[in-house]
């Protein structure tokens, strides 16, 4: 009975009203603290916009640990549990914290995993569960993907841990980018060659210090044959993967027609009689 009594008046002792306010107004401090950091981070990628990736990955390590060590360390600060109140009350709220927030704390864990282990970073162009996109942050609880149609998926850490995931650049600013265009089999393969470099190494989103690769491949297409070209080149920057894509896409059909590269077209009228 003493000893419910004794951790009673401990307990009465850890939550004084002034101790919960000036938690609560130094965990609110963490928050801006973190916010600010973001906002610094992202005039930092527009002044320095080479080393994007890396302000990013440094801010997402720095926020990740702000959170975790500022929280656990301002708690500690402010109610200085003493050693009776943490062995009176810690296995029971052990217990049902666990069952409450087991999805959380599998979440934090896989965080830390993700940031070390690092499949992926902040930045990288990935692919995961049938959605792509670059991955804006990587938080104490989800993975944020931004998508290339402007949608924002919030994944949970854990997902990632069991699921395959696919990175487009790993990291770097430089992504390759596969831009395909099909013509008739009669065509001559080195003009085409010729034609859609041009159109790549002059392009302005082009990243040229790697290899531009056009290949060639016989396929079925419209029960016929023809060549599928693959033109292969480096983006620049990973933001630009769209643009880049447009551009050749775009120009190379233009250039392609002007020199009367044949391309396999349906045959509309067979279809209507069909």
């Amino acid at each position: 009975m003493e000893a419910n009594n004794n951790v009673s008046v401990l307990l009465f002792n850890f939550l004084k009203i002034d101790k919960i306010l000036l938690f609560i107004f130094l965990v609110i401090c963490i928050v801006l603290f973190v916010k600010l950091l973001n906002l610094w981070s992202r005039k930092l990628q527009d002044k320095f916009s080479g080393k994007r990736l890396l302000i990013l990955q440094f801010t997402t390590v720095l926020s990740f640990t702000s959170y975790l060590i500022g929280v656990m360390g301002v708690f500690y600060y402010v109610f200085q549990p003493s050693n009776e109140l943490l062995v009176g009350v810690g296995g029971s709220a052990a217990v049902a914290f666990g069952f409450a927030l087991k999805d959380l704390v599998g979440s934090v864990i896989a965080g830390f995993i993700l940031l070390f282990d690092r499949p992926f970073q902040v930045g990288d162009r990935v692919e995961f569960d049938g959605k792509y996109g670059e991955i804006l942050k990587i938080g104490l609880r989800s993975v944020r993907l931004n998508t290339l149609d402007d949608n924002l998926i919030t994944i949970p850490n854990s997902k990632f841990l069991t699921d395959v995931v696919s990175s487009g650049n790993s990291g770097a600013l430089q992504m390759m980018v596969v831009t395909n265009f099909y013509i008739s089999i009669f065509e001559n393969l080195d003009h085409v060659k010729i034609l859609l470099h041009e159109v790549v190494i002059t392009s302005r989103f082009v990243y040229l210090n790697k290899d531009v690769s056009i290949t060639f491949e016989e396929v079925s297409l419209s029960n016929t044959f023809v060549i599928k070209v693959s033109v292969k080149a480096y983006v620049l920057d990973v933001k630009y993967e769209k643009a880049f894509l447009s551009d050749i896409t775009t120009r190379g059909a233009n250039v392609l027609k002007q020199n009367e590269i044949k391309r396999p077209i349906r045959d509309l009228n067979k279809e209507v009689e069909g």
